[in-house]
């Protein structure tokens, strides 16, 4: 099955975060690339967006990968990824982490990888034994003593951040990195199988732009947080410093780390079988 029936024309799925800003300013700039449009979104938007068929590849959340890697590629060199502290994937709670056995937390919709990271690191790293809701912010500082703690990411975990400064704030980049002594990936780009994409022209448009703009990206790091710490807002020198602890490689550490994420999910029942990663 190709995807686009015969068109030219491919969807490539973008999260919209600030931590995407040094890959999407330069994209946006550079005009249409050939043979593709681009959609942005929220990483759970995207994970089924991609599943779904409506997209052809897309920047996914790395459990979302795992669950459905029969289907897709990765593709080459590129995820979003950290090496220690990430700034915005955080666990915001009322009281200190070893005190969440038998609490209720309160877990962001908006990604899959955050949300297992969570899991691995308070059953897996540390034995507890928490209760678990999907909901907003809204909904947990509603709850009042209902709900312990939330998990938060992207823009909304810096907004929290700088707004609620009286919650412990757990890192939970910093902890895996800690614990494991590897770096994590949160989203890859992933290629579906059935795209009718591999050794195509298109394909090669798209990685070559990829390049382009994260090379540009990483130039312009201090234009670009300047442009983007307003929608926190933040000032722009944090701004810069955060997006400094972005990485946007995907190295043979940073495989061996995702591997490492996915074996312990496999262990722990939260994935059903061990995924291959295969890249394009």
């Amino acid at each position: 099955m190709t995807l686009n029936e015969g068109e030219e024309t491919f969807r490539l799925g973008v999260v919209n975060y600030i931590n995407t800003a040094p890959l999407l300013v330069p994209l946006r700039e550079k005009g249409p690339i050939q043979g593709w449009e681009i959609v942005e979104d929220t990483p759970a938007a995207l994970n089924s967006m991609l599943r779904a068929g409506k997209i052809h590849v897309g920047l996914i959340s790395s459990y979302a990968y795992g669950q459905d890697y029969q289907d897709y590629f990765v593709l080459k060199g590129y995820c979003i990824s950290a090496t220690g502290t990430v700034g915005s994937v955080v666990l915001y709670s009322k009281v200190p982490i070893y005190e969440l056995s038998s609490k209720t937390i309160c877990l962001t919709n908006q990604s899959a990888t955050s949300v297992n990271l969570l899991y691995i690191i308070l059953e897996y790293f540390n034995g507890l034994a928490p209760k678990y809701v999907t909901g907003t912010f809204k909904d947990f500082k509603a709850a009042r003593n209902d709900m312990a703690a939330y998990l938060a990411i992207g823009d909304e975990a810096l907004k929290i951040n700088r707004a609620y400064p009286d919650y412990y704030a757990y890192d939970l980049a910093s902890i895996w990195y800690e614990t494991t002594s590897l770096p994590f990936v949160f989203a890859l780009w992933a290629v579906r199988r059935d795209s009718g994409l591999i050794g195509t022209k298109y394909l090669e448009n798209l990685k070559q732009r990829l390049e382009l703009a994260y090379h540009e990206g990483a130039r312009r790091l201090d234009e670009i947080s300047a442009m983007v710490a307003g929608r926190i807002p933040m000032p722009q020198v944090d701004c810069l410093s955060y997006l400094k602890g972005i990485e946007f490689d995907l190295s043979r550490l940073k495989l061996k780390g995702l591997a490492h994420f996915f074996k312990l999910l496999h262990q722990m029942g939260r994935l059903s079988a061990l995924p291959e990663i295969v890249e394009v």
